[in-house]
């Protein structure tokens, strides 16, 4: 980065905190730092929970992840829109109309205290790791950009985002989320256009839709019924609905924001909005992977793109290996790039063109192989795993986005990380004080003691988030890890729900014991099957009802008169 660049960050991040801060300003008390005081419009909490969502995570991971698997992970998405509606219609005014902190606040009234304080506890643990995560993601562009080591930068952000929470609350978080999202949503369509822009002339739309398509890039749609493949359009349709539903419906994060709607209406627009939104933007921002694969068929890509990786193997006694290597991924590059062409020229004179795909999968297999090769090289000079697809994305940043543009891109990415880090922070630090402290260490304070003990909440958990952080690059994929996290927990957490909203003969021994058998059910099933992540929230769900069905109360007098 120039200093241009610089200016460009420099201004964009002023503007934002600066705006969140004057907004902040309006909240009074405990119910202020965490609800807003309950005000704001749908517009501002629709782009929030956008935003919450779509963390740096969204722009690094999932390029990283279309570039190597192409548009297979929308399937991901498609459950969605369904989950909003089905949220609007049962979960929403469930929680609205009790006027509730907590998503887990409501579970006491419905159940018995220790219910409540167990599916907290879960919350707590998934998204406090999912926290960690969600720092990590900026610290590896940073990291990429300044030369400065992947610790340091974690520390660096960690302490920003934490200070920032601090100080505004929710609304702060909220509106700075709107900002956000309005950034994070030009950035996509100014990162496809200088893809487009850096390809070699002429090459067209049509030419990268083609190449594209003889790799399969753009194939989105698995209609296999296997249980073990991730990405399937019945894995996304099912598994992606109950994940949609567990996280939207029981996770504090974005329960918190609809909470802070001025009327029930508000809420569910806000929802809506996000049925109508969400897919196509991941579609684009998938579509960046893919364009990015494309792109490196005429420029050749780092063998490794971890560049502080390759710096530590060029150093190491593996050094001659890893140069080979580089040698011969260089020469192998080159023929592809020249087939490539080639291809192109013979498609745009409507020559035979089979010879020519042929050669272009034989260099693209000799291609991955030299990946393989490097990544075992890397790891084995680590000592641990390598897996360098977040560094796709980074990586062109830096090496071939203009001055200004740049400054702007990464600001995107800065973005989309705090808007999700400080929502996760105001969420643990809202079911920390309310569900834990306020219940069983204090529950007669002052407003302005539970407001200091939730400032001091967000600090601590700004503190594990770094920690987790720390061990977060060598979980793979971040897009798959953050989700296949949340995975584990969102079934056990949306079955209980269901059987509070649903179930009017559920008893507190059938939520409490459903919810222990569900997570056990779902780790075994992690462990000792290889049934795709997406599933694990299914499974969870059944398990909670199935127990919450066993040992559910006697039917209620007035429905036992009625049905004689």
């Amino acid at each position: 980065m120039n200093a241009f660049d610089w200016l460009v960050f420099a201004v964009y991040f002023g503007a934002v905190v600066a705006f969140a801060w004057h907004q902040s300003r309006k909240n009074q008390g405990v119910e202020g730092f965490f609800l807003a005081n309950r005000r704001l419009g749908w517009g501002a909490i629709g782009l929030s929970v956008m935003a919450t969502q779509a963390s740096a995570i969204t722009y690094i991971g999932t390029t990283g992840q279309a570039f190597d698997d192409g548009m297979e992970f929308v399937q991901f998405y498609l459950g969605q829109p369904i989950a909003m509606v089905i949220l609007c219609v049962v979960f929403v005014p469930f929680f609205y109309r009790s006027k509730v902190f907590t998503a887990y606040e409501y579970l006491e009234r419905r159940f018995d205290a220790k219910t409540r304080s167990l599916t907290s506890f879960l919350f707590l643990v998934s998204r406090g790791l999912a926290a960690g995560i969600v720092l990590y993601a900026p610290a590896i562009v940073l990291s990429a950009i300044m030369g400065w080591d992947e610790r340091v930068t974690i520390l660096v952000m960690g302490l920003i985002t934490v200070a920032y929470t601090i100080m505004g609350g929710i609304t702060a978080v909220i509106w700075t989320d709107v900002l956000q999202m309005i950034v994070m949503l030009a950035g996509i369509a100014i990162a496809i256009a200088v893809l487009f822009a850096t390809l070699p002339d002429g090459v067209g739309v049509g030419d990268v839709a083609y190449i594209g398509g003889i790799h399969e890039m753009w194939r989105s749609i698995d209609l296999s019924w296997d249980p073990t493949n991730r990405y399937t359009l019945w894995s996304g349709l099912i598994g992606g609905l109950f994940l949609a539903l567990g996280y939207f419906g029981t996770d504090q994060s974005q329960v918190q924001r609809y909470l802070t709607a001025r009327s029930l209406r508000e809420s569910r627009l806000s929802l809506i909005f996000n049925a109508f939104v969400k897919v196509p933007m991941q579609i684009f921002i998938l579509a960046i992977g893919v364009l990015l694969y494309v792109f490196y068929h005429f420029e050749r890509p780092p063998l490794v793109f971890n560049s502080a990786e390759a710096a530590l193997v060029r150093e190491s006694p593996r050094a001659s290996d890893f140069s080979a290597l580089e040698t011969e991924h260089e020469r192998t590059h080159e023929l592809r790039r020249e087939a490539t062409l080639d291809l192109l020229a013979a498609r745009r004179a409507g020559d035979d063109l089979w010879g020519l795909q042929g050669r272009i999968a034989g260099y693209d297999d000799e291609l991955e192989q030299l990946r393989d090769a490097s990544k075992a090289l890397v790891s084995e000079v680590r000592g641990s795993s390598s897996n360098d697809v977040n560094y796709v994305f980074p990586s062109y940043l830096i090496a071939y986005v203009p001055a200004g543009i740049l400054g702007l891109l990464i600001a995107v990415i800065f973005a989309a990380a705090m808007s999700s880090l400080d929502s996760e922070l105001t969420a643990l630090s809202s079911a920390t004080v309310i569900d834990f402290y306020r219940r069983y260490v204090k529950p007669e304070g002052t407003d302005a003691h539970y407001l200091l003990v939730s400032r001091l909440a967000t600090f601590a958990w700004g503190g594990f988030a770094v920690l987790f952080a720390l061990y977060a690059g060598q979980l793979g994929s971040l897009v798959e890890a953050v989700n296949e996290i949340g995975s584990i927990f969102y079934g056990a957490l949306l079955g209980v729900f269901l059987l509070a909203f649903l179930m009017k003969r559920a008893t507190a021994a059938g939520a409490f014991y459903g919810l222990i058998f569900s997570m056990i059910t779902v780790l075994i099933v992690s462990r000792a099957t290889e049934i795709a992540w997406l599933w694990y929230n299914v499974v969870g769900t059944a398990a909670v009802l199935l127990v919450g069905m066993a040992l559910r109360g006697p039917e209620p007098p007035e429905s036992a008169a009625a049905a004689r």
